[in-house]
């Protein structure tokens, strides 16, 4: 692997939407080795414009980017940062085949909880690593993608907790990128910490059609948002993941912190009449609950109302 030998390793975004077009296009910037899987419109301008990041930690551009729709132009990879959305990780994986060697690390930074075993499945779990991405981002227009907030952050971490080399070359690479970053010896609890949260803000948002800001100032929808969070943290004792002592309470800590004019990105894609990640949000908090006998009477509501939107626009089918 290249990141062992002292040389930053190569890596492929799988996903160059708001999460991988941010991260990868970071990389990219600093001059480190990043080929962009992509499709239609966003594929097409950034083989001919270049990407360009609008951030209030400062704006960045790449002329010159590596973009295919096929990952067999790529080759072999030390990482691929996957960050499709969650409807697409079993397809996608499929996809990365052509991106392995024998060491090459797939980082899933997806909002769910369960794409790591669908990764595992499809590729070995010896290639399979956790992430957490702590970002609010999106394709603005084609060949763009908008930072909006000013947190922008990177954990991952083996499955299993064990030293890892070739993460810890891709730490030292976001390192030098700029990115703020760090590996994670628990990676599960961490991502069952951003699921706590993430799932119940993408419920809530979307149910409202709102901005955090109003949430946060009505306090019958902010005390709506703390039940969506209990039961997830419930589930999330329940099935033995290492939390801490009150994981609920410290989800709402990080409420507190995000901005006014942020909205889940299930919520942005409501509003464009896109497909939502709903059944791999609340959806897999209602199936869990189901299995493990925790009432989650909240996203069962979420889910239900939100089901008609979940393939798209109702009125485009």
């Amino acid at each position: 692997m290249a990141g062992l030998e002292g040389n930053a390793p190569r890596i492929a975004v799988m996903g160059s939407g708001g999460v991988g077009g941010y991260f990868g296009g970071r990389l990219a910037a600093a001059g480190c080795d990043v080929s962009f899987i992509a499709r239609g419109d966003h594929l097409a301008a950034l083989r001919s414009q270049g990407l360009r990041i609008l951030s209030p930690l400062g704006d960045a551009s790449v002329r010159a980017v590596n973009a295919f729709d096929d990952p067999a132009r790529i080759g072999v990879v030390d990482v691929v940062m996957f960050a499709t959305k969650l409807y697409d990780v079993r397809e996608a994986g499929e996809r990365c085949r052509a991106l392995l060697g024998p060491d090459t690390v797939v980082v899933s930074f997806l909002n769910g909880i369960d794409s790591e075993d669908v990764l595992a499945g499809v590729l070995g779990a010896q290639h399979v690593a956790g992430g957490v991405a702590r970002i609010s981002a999106s394709i603005e227009r084609p060949g763009v993608i908008a930072h909006h907030g000013t947190f922008a952050s990177l954990e991952f971490g083996e499955l299993d907790g064990r030293d890892s080399p070739r993460l810890a070359a891709l730490l030292a690479t976001c390192e030098r990128a700029g990115i703020k970053a760090r590996l994670d010896a628990d990676i599960v609890a961490a991502i069952w910490k951003k699921f706590i949260f993430l799932s119940s803000f993408a419920a809530i948002t979307a149910l409202t059609r709102c901005a955090f800001g109003p949430i946060r100032r009505t306090p019958e929808t902010f005390a709506l948002l703390e039940r969506a969070v209990r039961e997830v943290a419930a589930l999330g004792q329940a099935s033995g993941v290492r939390l801490g002592e009150d994981p609920a309470a410290a989800a709402m800590k990080v409420a507190l912190g995000v901005g006014d004019d942020i909205k889940a990105s299930m919520l942005l894609d409501l509003e464009r009449g896109r497909r939502l990640e709903l059944r791999s949000l609340s959806g897999a908090v209602v199936r869990l609950g189901l299995e493990l006998g925790v009432p989650t009477p909240v996203h069962e509501f979420a889910l239900a109302a939100l089901l008609p939107f979940a393939d798209g626009a109702p009125g485009a089918r």
